[in-house]
């Protein structure tokens, strides 16, 4: 609160019991003054908040649905992205198929001809016995 000097002349006629009233009433003054200017300052600041908020909501708003739009489109090329790599694993799984077949087949065919080589390999085997045992048995 600042001090009023009440200039002498004034004093001398009003008085001093006066010069003390009217000081008063001039702060008093100056109080409601400054309250008012507070008042108009918080006013003006909180219409200037609200502006400022609502222009904030509208650019989250836009950058929103900029995000939800850059989704999605994300999401679209992953399920394009998704589609192409399921056709890919199917091939690959129809390759692993063919060739597991393939070498089924293949194993089958060694086994065959094993069993085959055996059965010469026995009856070899047993030819060369029998002309031992007639070679040692006839004489």
């Amino acid at each position: 609160m600042s001090v009023i000097a009440i200039p002498r002349s004034i004093r001398e006629r009003l008085g001093d019991e006066a010069s003390e009233d009217f000081a008063t009433l001039i702060n008093d003054i100056d109080l409601g003054a400054r309250k008012d200017a507070i008042a108009i300052a918080a006013e003006r600041f909180e219409r200037r908040l609200v502006e400022e908020t609502g222009k904030l909501r509208v650019e989250i708003s836009k950058v929103n649905e900029r995000i939800s739009v850059e989704i999605g489109n994300v999401n679209e090329r992953i399920s394009e992205e998704s589609g192409k790599l399921r056709v890919e694993i199917s091939k690959v799984n129809e390759r692993i198929s063919e060739e597991t077949g393939r070498l089924r087949a293949e194993i089958a065919n060694c086994k065959a001809e094993i069993i085959k080589w055996m059965f010469l390999f026995w009856i070899g085997q047993t030819a060369v016995m029998v002309a031992l045992f007639k070679f040692f048995v006839v004489k």
